[in-house]
């Protein structure tokens, strides 16, 4: 009778741990260091786990970002505000649904070839996690939200890139490091890794999340638009 009283306790015990291992599991959430790129596709289960929340930005489109990130990025333009720099979010989160019809539409309009040089594949998109905000500004009142006409003002993404590690932001697609990332230099592409330390860290050092990870690819990639 005890023994069968003592297996009772331990087999009650054994669904209590593996309960709390649930729970803490859940409590855990996703992982803000997640490395998506074109050799690490995104986690199957990521968008179970996600919370985002959808804004609309100054040109009338719905943007959705993951629910910390997003709060980060109002922290930051605060501080872009204070030194007169104006941001608006121009995209983050693209489903991989999304993702396809991008691929699909390009395929029939381009051709495979083009579209697999300048468009993610489906499933290998940072944009999947809702971590990754593309910018746009606003320069003396006027949206600027075309890449060729954002990039000439190098001073300001200076700033900006100097301000986002105290966000917990880290610029993704660094000048130099196509190799690495697979993508070419975007100043206005910048990814939450959820820890100001961390990001510090990455900054402060230049270096890539593939680097920052020990991740390096294996072997060297195109550098297509994202």
């Amino acid at each position: 009778m005890k023994k069968t009283i003592c297996i009772a306790l331990a087999a009650l015990m054994m669904l209590s741990l593996a309960s709390c291992g649930k729970k803490e599991d859940a409590e855990q959430g996703i992982d803000y260091l997640v490395l998506v790129n074109k050799e690490n596709k995104l986690p199957d289960d990521w968008e179970d786990s996600l919370e985002t929340v959808t804004v609309k930005n100054s040109l009338g489109d719905d943007v959705e970002v993951e629910k910390r990130a997003y709060e980060a990025y109002l922290e930051l333009k605060d501080d872009l505000l204070k030194k007169d720099i104006h941001v608006d979010l121009d995209s983050a989160r693209r489903s991989v649904a999304a993702q396809q019809q991008i691929w699909d539409d390009f395929t029939v309009k381009y051709g495979e070839e083009y579209t697999k040089t300048y468009v993610a594949v489906p499933g290998f998109s940072e944009h999947h996690t809702g971590l990754a905000l593309d910018l746009y500004l606003n320069i003396d009142g006027v949206d600027v939200y075309e890449n060729e006409d954002m990039v000439v003002y190098t001073d300001i993404w200076a700033e900006i890139k100097d301000s986002l590690s105290a966000r917990g932001f880290i610029l993704r697609y660094l000048e130099g490091k196509e190799a690495i990332t697979g993508y070419g230099y975007e100043p206005w592409h910048i990814r939450f890794v959820g820890s100001k330390e961390i990001a510090e860290e990455i900054m402060n050092k230049g270096i890539t999340l593939e680097e920052y990870l020990g991740r390096l690819p294996k072997t060297d990639v195109a550098p297509p638009k994202e």
